[in-house]
């Protein structure tokens, strides 16, 4: 029963810990962010980027959706270009279960269980987006998001959106 539990907590703690997009930002901390309004996509940067155009087109989607909501237009004459850039990394989890102690069977004194090793493979993914002043084609802000991916075309509009959702969460940044 007791093993029960643990395997339950256990693989709760593995399902929530895939469900999540670690995010992270960088920007530079001399650009007047409230000055930009407008943007465009860098396209010889969206197109180097390997993956499907399918997957591309969600991305560049959610993007268009998440700096709508902060009141950002598409324009021919940009403030700010918008780059993207993706990898993907094999996460290996590794856990070893190994019992031994000192415990009371019929005596006390040192017992030794069997243990298990479990190995846990799962696709990571990581995106970056870069914004880009147009006037000066500098780097201003880069936001990056980790997490799992899913092959599920159900689901892989949603994922695609939390992503950028998170990501682009950091902007614009705040400044101390």
């Amino acid at each position: 029963m007791k093993t029960a539990k643990l395997v339950s907590l256990f693989l709760l703690l593995i399902v929530t810990s895939c469900s999540s997009v670690r995010v992270n930002a960088d920007y530079d901390k001399k650009a007047n962010f409230e000055s930009y309004k407008t943007y465009a996509y860098l396209k010889s940067a969206v197109d180097k980027v390997e993956i499907s155009d399918l997957d591309k087109k969600r991305i560049l989607h959610s993007i268009d959706d998440a700096l709508t909501l902060k009141g950002f237009s598409k324009s021919e004459t940009p403030d700010l270009l918008v780059s993207i850039f993706t990898k993907e990394n094999q996460r290996v989890d590794i856990y070893n279960n190994a019992s031994f102690g000192w415990g009371h069977g019929g005596g006390w004194g040192p017992y030794m269980g069997m243990g298990y090793t479990s190995t846990y493979i799962t696709p990571e993914g990581t995106l970056y987006i870069d914004l880009i002043d147009a006037k000066t084609k500098e780097l201003i802000w880069q936001g990056e998001g980790s997490g799992y991916l899913t092959k599920d075309t159900e689901q892989k509009d949603a994922r695609i959106k939390e992503f950028v959702d998170r990501i682009l969460s950091q902007y614009p940044p705040v400044k101390k």
